[in-house]
């Protein structure tokens, strides 16, 4: 057992040393886990021969769960609705044409069975969130057009459909299942699905309003929680798991009821943690020497995919939606294949007794594309133009308000203060900030002049510079000339329900608004929203 330990806290500590050389050397990260992987297998100088396919499932289902939670919890809904119907076109019928395709390749040119065939097709049809988050967060691509939302939202959600093209495959070649058969495994896994983590999240998210932590911490315990929760009880039932750790990771994530920069820190660690164990392992399962006669094959394959298989899949689908082209060509290359590839490898290998050759082409395919897709995304989005270096990447993601220079400062209202039982446009605040949250009795509040405090009641005040408390949630809105907001002023506007607008950029300025603050156009104001 402590030899074990000791092993394992060699490789975490080699994969965090190596995250940050190969950043620094331009290798690609999830690539040097790979090599670190096979460095410690049967071919590298520690030659540690393992093979323990049902651990290795295992382990990666687990990570694949907090992985698709992620996806959907780091998504910012308000920057991605608009692009939602293409996202989601893409995440289903792209992700079955795209596995068509591969499958027909592989059939006719590799002269693979067609289950066989489709089976390689099904595995490989689906995008990496991680990887692409990844590449879209470290070298900072604000892509134009909402392409930067639509890659979050596509890649986020297309791992569920690839899951059940998977398992259909799986079940056509052990002979288990018919035309009906078929037909209801879709209706209890997308139903089940959608049902339970709907439920599962809203249920989350009304004790996450209604409970008090006594320990710090304890919010991110009940998310993992969640999580795993999300993927189970769906799974008992016939359902798609990862669909619902997807559908409860967006609606938590969505939810401004409570502070989550300390979760985003956290899963983002977490996170971290799960792919680098993955691609660790999947060099770990490698036998290079063995691996030679896949080489050809899953090069052939990962060519077939990217330059022919995706893009005419994305051009079927964006063409009639009327997308530029070069967005289709920055959409098609930023198909990353990753972790999601790897665990429905293994899962399939296991389910249908396949050899170890589906797991080497695999390999290969993912290899390719984490060394040569990852590594060109910018260099590609640069050259076609598609680079908006005016605005920031961070604000399709819901911690944005991380990202936003302004700071919270939080008062508790004590009984003979002078604000006690006063509105507070009859209260003196300091100069240059703004009222913007009152917790009164462990339930949030946006409040507006006509709100009276109350002793005890908790105000939270914002100046400009960065910091995040929890309670606020940060959104953006640009006005053009066309606005009837234009020209008026804030006590003007009419009044939304749990909203308010908390900041103003204007140029190169930033305000602190209040009810006098005349608006103008090329303003960009910054909401707190509850959602």
């Amino acid at each position: 057992m402590v030899q074990f330990l000791l092993f394992l806290s060699l490789i975490i500590f080699s994969c965090v040393l190596l995250s940050r050389v190969s950043s620094k050397l331009g290798i690609p990260t999830l690539l040097a886990f790979i090599l670190l992987g096979m460095f410690f297998g049967c071919d590298g100088p520690f030659a540690i021969a393992f093979d323990n396919y049902v651990l290795v499932q295992e382990v990666c289902t687990i990570a694949l769960i907090f992985i698709m939670f992620y996806g959907g919890f780091s998504t910012n809904w308000q920057e991605a609705r608009p692009v939602a119907v293409k996202a989601f076109l893409l995440s289903s019928l792209g992700v079955i044409l795209t596995a068509a395709l591969v499958g027909l390749f592989c059939h006719y040119v590799l002269k693979l069975e067609l289950l066989h065939s489709l089976l390689v097709g099904a595995v490989v049809s689906s995008t990496d969130a991680a990887s692409v988050f990844f590449v879209l967060r470290s070298r900072k691509l604000h892509l134009k057009d909402g392409t930067a939302s639509l890659l979050e939202l596509e890649s986020g959600s297309n791992d569920p459909c690839a899951y059940m093209l998977t398992a259909i495959c799986i079940e056509l070649m052990q002979g288990k299942a018919g035309a009906t058969g078929i037909a209801l495994m879709l209706f209890e896994q997308i139903v089940y699905g959608l049902l339970l983590g709907v439920l599962i999240a809203l249920a989350v998210r009304w004790l996450l309003r209604q409970t008090k932590w006594n320990v710090d911490g304890f919010d991110a315990v009940l998310m993992v929680g969640a999580a795993l929760l999300a993927y189970a009880a769906p799974e008992a039932l016939g359902g798609n798991g990862y669909l619902s750790a997807y559908i409860v990771g967006l609606i938590l994530g969505n939810s401004g009821a409570y502070g989550k920069k300390s979760l985003f820190a956290f899963f983002d660690g977490f996170t971290g943690l799960m792919q680098m164990g993955i691609f660790f392992l999947l060099g770990l399962l490698s036998f290079p020497s063995a691996l030679v006669d896949w080489v050809l094959p899953g090069l052939s394959v990962a060519l077939f995919l990217t330059f022919a298989a995706r893009p005419l899949a994305m051009a079927l689908i964006l063409t009639p939606l009327r997308c530029p082209l070069v967005q289709q060509m920055v959409i098609s290359w930023a198909g990353l294949r990753g972790a999601a590839s790897i665990v429905f490898a293994i899962m399939a290998l296991m389910a249908a007794q396949l050899g170890q050759g589906l797991f080497d082409m695999v390999f290969v395919i993912v290899l390719f594309s984490i060394l040569v897709q990852g590594s060109l995304l910018p260099w590609i989005a640069t050259r076609l133009d598609m680079i908006d270096a005016s605005g920031n990447v961070m604000k399709t993601f819901t911690d944005y308000s991380a990202e936003v220079p302004v700071q919270f400062i939080q008062i508790t209202i004590p009984d003979q203060m002078p604000w006690t039982d006063r509105a507070l446009k009859d209260v003196h605040l300091p100069p240059g900030t703004l009222a913007v949250l009152v917790r009164r009795d462990g339930k949030n509040i946006i409040p507006n002049g006509n709100t009276a405090l109350r002793a005890g009641d908790q105000v939270v005040l914002s100046a400009a510079t960065p910091e995040q408390v929890s309670g606020i949630r940060l959104t953006e809105e640009t006005l053009d000339a066309t606005s009837e907001w234009c020209g008026k002023s804030l006590a003007e506007l009419p009044h939304e329900k749990n909203a308010l607008i908390i900041m103003v950029r204007r140029g190169e300025r930033t305000l602190i608004p209040g009810g006098g603050t005349r608006l103008q156009a090329g303003d960009v104001l910054v909401f707190n929203r509850l959602a």
